[in-house]
């Protein structure tokens, strides 16, 4: 009886941690998809908007991200968002741990309009 209740509380205390990382991770990847989106759709956006839009998006995911933190730098079509963060996850009841997360994308921008059937023929 002791020990099945020893191994229901540890599988519980296991499933909380799973959970809370799951979550902490779960938008991070959505947070970084849609700085993805953004940056390959930046159109005639400049450094600095797409910047903006990067911060107000973690606003909204309600991320603890510094906007001094967060670095846009392009080449032509080439666009390369860089930021990181610490959010703090709840491993066990009454334990906290620190979790850096960093966000690295490296995307190309669509040009609107441009298809790849498109390429093939000389214009």
């Amino acid at each position: 009886m002791i020990r099945t209740a020893i191994k229901l509380a540890l599988v519980a205390v296991v499933a909380n941690a799973t959970w809370h990382v799951f979550t902490a991770y779960s938008v991070n990847y959505k947070f970084s998809d849609a700085v993805e989106y953004a940056a390959e759709s930046r159109g005639d956006k400049s450094d600095d908007q797409l910047r903006q839009q990067v911060i107000d998006m973690a606003a909204q995911a309600e991320l603890p991200i510094d906007p001094d933190q967060v670095g846009v730098t392009h080449a032509e079509t080439h666009t390369v968002v860089e930021t990181s963060y610490t959010r703090v996850v709840e491993l066990f009841p009454g334990v906290n741990y620190p979790w850096q997360f960093k966000v690295h994308v490296d995307a190309y921008v669509k040009a609107p309009g441009v298809y790849l059937h498109d390429l093939s023929r000389p214009k």
